[in-house]
């Protein structure tokens, strides 16, 4: 893997000061790729499961990055972990807004997958600091435990707790294949942590992931904003009728339940067509983003869950995906070119600025 880093600086950037420093992120994204690393033959990999030792040095590294760069490290009961910046001249009391990701891995995953959007976004508040931002609201990086559900068998756990979808009681008696709950690995680690991570307190969220897939690469493009995320939701749906539909039965006196049905159907088109158009702000952000970076973006859905969408519900959100080259992901193979590393840290950067602005 012969890259050579070097600073990402579009004219719009310049013009600005804030400058992504691709040295700078990928030194923090190799240095914890280390962490749990596989041997392969092609590409590098790790296996950085939940509550294990190399989950420890990891997360022990990122909260040495944060307060290296002055963030205030909290961590809460399921181990989520994030850094608060409120520099002088902002509002302490304002809704913050968050970005980030997660550092856990599947088996022999990938080195990009989380990584990249954590250290992205401690890299943005890197490159306001650099460049003398201030921004009218707290910030804060977070990373997200357990989301890709290698060890404890659900993914997002981390998020969904934070999101209110699940107990964090629930999630601490969760059991791995030796039978150890969550609360006993994270207790072991020191990440069993008691304070706040709340979501519905955040004005935003946006989150920067590797693309699991070729779209990006086959559009030439530096950076995707998604625009919607595949949710699937199961239910039960009775509708009764009753059987007088032939002959001189007037339709008005009718109790048909396949037409009801059809009508219903055609409803939950249209509210998910309405849902899909009701745009947010920080997807319109990151697209202002991309064209404030000069960058190559493309707008595209998302058919894998992460830890977005389980934060859509208590605050805004927006996701941007960054090229893997041939589409790989969870894989040794799964690696990006260093360049649309940095240009989708940056484009990410400037979403956080004008959000928090």
């Amino acid at each position: 893997m012969a890259h050579h880093g070097r600073g990402f600086i579009t004219p719009a950037a310049q013009r600005r000061g804030m400058d992504i420093s691709q040295e700078r992120l990928r030194e923090d994204i190799e240095a914890n790729a280390a962490f749990g690393a596989v041997d392969a033959a092609e590409g590098r990999g790790r296996t950085l499961l939940t509550g294990s030792d190399t989950d420890r040095q990891a997360r022990e590294r990122f909260v040495d990055r944060l307060g290296d760069a002055g963030l205030d490290v909290r961590v809460d009961a399921v181990g989520n972990v994030a850094g608060r910046w409120a520099p002088p001249g902002c509002d302490p009391d304002a809704a913050p807004v968050a970005f980030g990701s997660h550092l856990d891995s599947v088996p022999r995953g990938g080195v990009l997958d989380g990584p990249l959007g954590t250290y992205a976004a401690l890299e943005g508040v890197r490159a306001m600091q650099d460049a003398g931002v201030t921004p009218d609201r707290p910030i804060e990086v977070v990373s997200f435990t357990e989301e890709e559900g290698a060890r404890f068998g659900i993914g997002t756990l981390g998020s969904s707790v934070a999101g209110g979808h699940r107990d964090a009681a629930d999630a601490l008696a969760l059991t791995d294949d030796e039978g150890v709950t969550l609360r006993e690995r994270l207790d072991a680690i020191g990440f069993h942590g008691d304070d706040e991570i709340d979501p519905e307190t955040w004005d935003a969220w946006v989150e920067l992931h590797i693309e699991q897939g070729t779209r990006l690469t086959e559009a030439g493009a530096d950076v995707g904003v998604v625009e919607a995320i595949t949710g699937i939701t199961n239910c039960e749906v009775e509708i009764a009728g009753e059987a007088d539909h032939a002959g001189s039965t007037p339709m008005y006196d009718r109790t048909d339940a396949l037409t009801a049905g059809a009508a219903f159907v055609l409803d939950v088109e249209r509210a998910a067509e309405a849902v899909a158009a009701d745009r947010k702000s920080a997807v319109a952000a990151a697209e202002d983003a991309a064209a404030a970076r000069d960058a190559d973006a493309t707008c595209l859905h998302s058919a894998a869950i992460h830890d977005t969408a389980n934060l859509a519900d208590p605050t805004d959100v927006g996701l941007l995906f960054a090229p893997s080259v041939d589409g790989a992901s969870h894989s040794p193979r799964e690696w990006p070119d260093w360049d649309d590393c940095a240009a989708s840290a940056a484009v990410l950067a400037e979403a956080v600025r004008s959000l928090a602005a």
